[in-house]
């Protein structure tokens, strides 16, 4: 069985080899322990901290199978996008240019370089590994952390945003940052998301043009790279669309990728989770996939189960999936269908 909890500092060896696997841009799962290591004791000290509303905290779950102990899967949600630093984002604009005289009276599409996210919650951290991608665990992975969410909001904003990976080549070459960024840093793609993971996307992003970028004079490619999928980002991007995601505003200042953003009191997984009572036995005949969670802080565990839950009724838990989830006959879990 696949459970979705807190990760601990034992799991370090493994979340590195899911950071080594993870595609070129997600800075956020760096190939280096020192880093990887700092980011499951933020974790750690967060998911015991008292909290009231969101601030510094980070949390940093993983998927693991409870039968091997082996992790498959993390992901993880930053309480408040630039709290130390800004965060930035290119943010699509429209400039009017407009000549009485000659009669013209032109629409350009513009990006200019904004923190307009900056304290909005942060989904981050994303990776499974790849037999498993698009499978009901990719959902558990990323919706996992949502009923989270749900059942301690006051730890995170009134939105969320996340960054999707943006199209690069097998190579690591990026056309939009090639058209961009390249002209203000002598490095590749590659090297700069690498030293972003090492250190921090702030101070680069700090030395980024300030005055609006024209994207009618930006190489065709890199048009066509603004707002593309990674492919192996295009599961994430797919469950965060379903969840009520919008993508129009936003993209990425390295690569292009879009910036999903939403309010979360209207993503899905959160409005339409529900607690319920728990009843040990099995569960019907009449079954669907659902996402459980115990609605926990430092014991969180979360699975997809087959019930067969009937709204304004207990829930049937097997005794394997309660155990799973630390739960007893009487406690009350939070599901949504998958």
């Amino acid at each position: 069985m696949l459970v979705m909890r807190p990760a601990q500092m034992a799991d370090l060896t493994e979340v590195q080899r899911l950071a080594a696997d993870s595609p070129v841009g997600v800075t956020s799962l760096p190939d280096d322990a020192a880093r990887l290591r700092d980011k499951i004791a933020a974790s750690e000290a967060s998911f015991s901290a008292e909290v009231s509303f969101n601030g510094e905290e980070s949390y940093f779950f993983v998927l693991e199978d409870s039968n091997t102990g082996k992790l498959v899967g993390c992901s993880g949600i930053v309480a408040s996008a630039g709290y130390s630093e800004p965060f930035y984002s290119f943010r699509n604009e429209t400039f009017v240019h407009n000549s009485r005289e000659l009669k013209i009276h032109n629409k350009i599409h513009v990006l200019s370089l904004c923190h307009d996210l900056t304290g909005n919650s942060l989904l981050t951290s994303f990776y499974i590994e790849r037999p498993l991608v698009g499978s009901l665990w990719s959902e558990l992975n990323s919706r996992g952390r949502l009923l989270f969410v749900a059942s301690h909001p006051e730890r995170f904003a009134d939105a969320m945003v996340v960054e999707i990976v943006g199209h690069s080549d097998e190579a690591g070459d990026s056309p939009f940052w090639d058209a961009v960024g390249r002209n203000f840093f002598d490095m590749n793609y590659t090297e700069a998301e690498r030293l972003c993971g090492l250190k921090s996307r702030t101070f680069l992003a700090e030395l980024m043009p300030n005055y609006p970028i024209y994207v009618p004079l930006l190489p065709d490619a890199a048009q066509e790279a603004m707002g593309q999928v990674h492919p192996r980002a295009q599961v994430t991007f797919d469950i965060l669309m379903r969840e009520g995601f919008e993508t129009d505003n936003y993209i990425d200042i390295f690569d292009g990728g879009p910036t999903l953003h939403a309010r979360t009191s209207g993503i899905r997984s959160i409005t339409q989770s529900r607690m319920v009572p728990v009843k040990l036995g099995e569960p019907g005949k009449d079954r669907r996939p659902y996402l459980v969670s115990n609605g926990q802080l430092q014991d969180f565990r979360a699975l997809v189960a087959e019930l067969d839950w009937v709204p304004g009724k207990p829930v049937t838990l097997s005794v394997e999936a309660a155990e799973a989830l630390g739960v007893g006959e009487g406690a009350s879990v939070r599901l949504v269908a998958v």
